[in-house]
């Protein structure tokens, strides 16, 4: 069964803390049968907020050193395989291209494949959930996002204001994702997906990662593994179905929920999902099949 995890923070771990504590390795995945993994280029916290491109270079030199290791790059969803570990690299937090279509190919000739257009920061794109900000998608923004779609990257939402979501669902030539978010109506945190947007998604051929940060799966931030489903069946509830999956956030969340430590841990969602009834279709999609699908449907 194919597994994708859409959303780790391994190195931003392995370049600005202890690679030792980075609980996305080569074991753990192998335990937990991930076939892909997206490792995110992380524009950096509030400390680096001038030296976003910095930041991401120190990580993308730790993602060399990853394959010196002998980890296996894939350049696209679809080379994703049962019982092989591959990685993606992402971008999170769209600043780090400087507003430069220029430096968006820079990216994507090391194999970026999914763009986080904001983190927690306004840039030249577009302004985050983070502060509120009404402002939609910038003109700069959409000349990106213009070269976005002839490469077939996708714009990732997880962390971009409302106004810019539904700039994307209206106007852009391309169904976004989110890859990494959750349900608002089960727990309001402001990175949360409201059930409106969920449906969008749905209906424009998008794609959800549910994150297992308890912050956002639950209002007393705690969580099990019976509370990470309770998110997609929400989501299957609102006609969500084939535009599911997990988009962890290992590696950037303090706590996972209960069983979750390590992606070792992913095969007892899929238990849960048994437990509830849901057919091994349904299953193999959430677990990856429905991710490839939706790169598919960028023309991938």
């Amino acid at each position: 069964m194919l597994i994708c995890d859409t959303h780790c923070d391994a190195l931003w771990q392995r370049a600005y803390h202890d690679p030792a504590d980075s609980v996305v390795t080569q074991d753990n995945l192998k335990k937990g049968g991930v076939s892909l993994q997206v490792l995110a280029l992380f524009s950096g916290t509030d400390r680096y907020a001038d030296e976003t491109y910095t930041v991401a270079m120190n990580e993308y030199r730790e993602f060399q050193k990853l394959r010196d290791e002998g980890w296996e790059q894939a350049l696209s969803p679809l080379e994703a395989e049962d019982g092989k570990v591959r990685v993606m690299l992402s971008i999170e937090g769209g600043e780090v291209m400087g507003g430069s279509v220029e430096r968006l190919h820079e990216f994507y000739g090391y194999g970026v494949r999914m763009i986080g257009l904001t983190w927690n920061r306004e840039n030249e794109i577009g302004c985050p959930a983070a502060d509120g900000g009404r402002q939609g998608i910038k003109p700069q923004g959409w000349a990106i996002l213009r070269e976005m779609e002839r490469l077939k990257l996708p714009a990732d939402t997880s962390h971009l204001n409302e106004a810019g979501f539904w700039d994307l669902i209206d106007r852009h030539g391309q169904p976004p994702m989110a890859s990494h978010s959750c349900a608002k109506h089960l727990c309001g945190h402001f990175r949360n997906l409201t059930d409106e947007q969920i449906r969008a998604m749905a209906a424009r051929g998008g794609w959800i990662g549910v994150n297992f940060c308890p912050a956002f799966l639950s209002e007393d931030k705690k969580a099990t593994v019976a509370t990470l489903c309770d998110h997609i069946d929400h989501m299957y509830q609102l006609g969500a179905e084939g535009h599911v999956g997990l988009g962890s956030d290992y590696d950037g969340i303090d706590t996972t929920p209960l069983g979750l430590e390590t992606p070792a841990g992913l095969p007892l969602i899929f238990e849960e999902l048994r437990r509830r009834g849901y057919p091994q279709q349904a299953i193999k999609g959430i677990a990856g099949k429905d991710f490839v699908a939706y790169y598919k449907r960028l023309g991938w």
